[in-house]
């Protein structure tokens, strides 16, 4: 599980994965917004695609967290 805890790893899933594509703007931004904005329309596609851009990010939060938890248990 040291794959999940490696900051380089993660920050580059968040850069690449969890924000492709970058133009017109970010895919996980939009799919925000729709979510955002009451969810019209979405189907079980559209709530797969949250998910597997967001996941990087999910990740990323996790290691914040754990960051800040050990740091304050120390």
């Amino acid at each position: 599980m040291k794959i999940l805890n490696d900051w380089k790893l993660i920050i580059l899933l968040c850069l690449t994965l969890g924000l492709a594509p970058f133009f017109p703007e970010p895919h996980i931004v939009g799919k925000i917004r729709w979510i955002a904005g009451g969810a019209n329309g979405m189907t079980v596609k559209d709530w797969f695609d949250v998910v597997f851009h967001g996941f990087p990010f999910v990740l990323l939060i996790r290691l914040i967290v754990l960051k800040i938890t050990k740091k304050n248990a120390t």
